[in-house]
């Protein structure tokens, strides 16, 4: 799985997020499912086609842990975050999205509704 760098343009991070680059259907489909733990800096990106509340929703079956969730648009503008429940089982943002962020909730406080993200390529990924 390719790997890409997620800086926050509007409030910048310490250190740039680290993220798996899935845009598969199998690969947005198990997500993060049967892991047992996240890394605080690491956390997966899934990607859509096109912005949709119904595509970028998630399923939390088979998760072990909570997550924090961040939904951000093909402008690359953050337009939901939620802290996922490891029993929740279904959860849409509340306006579309491309991408779904999926990251340690711990992390949650790094990304508002507004923000500017940007995405970076790690050479070599």
């Amino acid at each position: 799985m390719r790997e890409i760098l997620i800086d926050n343009e509007t409030k910048p991070l310490a250190k740039p997020l680290q993220a798996g680059y899935c845009n598969t259907f199998f690969c947005r489909l198990r997500g993060l499912s049967f892991r047992r733990s996240l890394p605080y800096n690491w956390g997966l990106l899934l990607v859509q086609d096109r912005d949709s509340r119904m595509d970028a929703s998630i399923h939390m079956l088979g998760m072990g842990f909570d997550l924090a969730i961040v939904w951000i648009n093909a402008d690359l503008e953050v337009v939901d975050v939620h802290y996922a429940r490891r029993w929740l089982s279904f959860i849409v943002p509340q306006r579309a999205a491309q991408y779904t962020l999926e990251i340690h909730p711990d992390r949650i406080e790094d990304f508002h509704i507004g923000d500017r993200v940007r995405f970076e390529e790690i050479p070599g990924s």
